[in-house]
């Protein structure tokens, strides 16, 4: 976005929504954290400029905002909807993390099943662990998810609009049918956490 303005300012939000593809609303927020930050300054009926705050020492900070969740997300921790509670917990503990992803046979996202969601389902029930994790997994169509291409801070803000602990990173599956995406990544706290301190330690 700051490139889209150093290369055609002053330029109008609309402008710089239609080169990115998106619509203005989307974009509106973004817009303005940056005016804010003095990286892009604006002015009625003129449009968006480069702000005062575009020097070497914060190409850090801009490498931030433009950076991709490609850029960054990890790897999957994955289990298919014929796995175990039992085998779940295992995972869970094994991997250390906060939840695990489900797909079913062809690697399509099927669900998402937490610490929570396990815990809930083992206590005081001595038959659980032999059911599968599909009994007790949150269901597609009510995951929130990040494509590689989205910014990683439109990442952190639906982990924080949302308080979970990551996203799934999916495209598009082969099936071409709408809604069935592929699993690639996951994003989480620690991975954006862990990005922040290492261009912190770089400067």
């Amino acid at each position: 976005m700051i490139d889209i303005v150093k290369k055609h300012a002053p330029i109008t939000g609309d402008l710089i929504a239609e080169m990115l593809n998106l619509t203005r609303p989307t974009i509106r927020s973004d817009l303005s954290i940056l005016v804010m930050l003095d990286y892009i300054d604006a002015k009625p009926k003129v449009g968006y400029f480069l702000g005062k705050r575009r020097t070497p020492e914060d190409e850090s900070k801009l490498r931030l905002l433009d950076m991709k969740v490609g850029d960054l997300h990890g790897v999957p921790v994955i289990v298919r909807e014929t796995t175990t509670i039992q085998e779940a917990v295992v995972s869970l503990f094994l991997e250390n993390v906060g939840h695990l992803i489900v797909t079913d046979e062809q690697g399509r996202l099927a669900g998402i099943v937490s610490r929570k969601d396990l815990l809930k389902v083992t206590l005081g029930n001595a038959t659980a662990s032999s059911m599968p994790v599909s009994f007790i997994m949150t269901r597609r169509p009510n995951i929130i998810t990040v494509s590689p291409e989205d910014s990683v801070l439109e990442a952190a803000r639906k982990i924080i609009a949302h308080q979970i602990d990551s996203l799934p990173v999916v495209v598009p599956a082969e099936t071409g049918e709408e809604g069935d995406v592929k699993v690639v990544g996951r994003i989480s706290k620690t991975n954006i956490i862990k990005m922040l301190l290492d261009t912190i330690a770089e400067e």
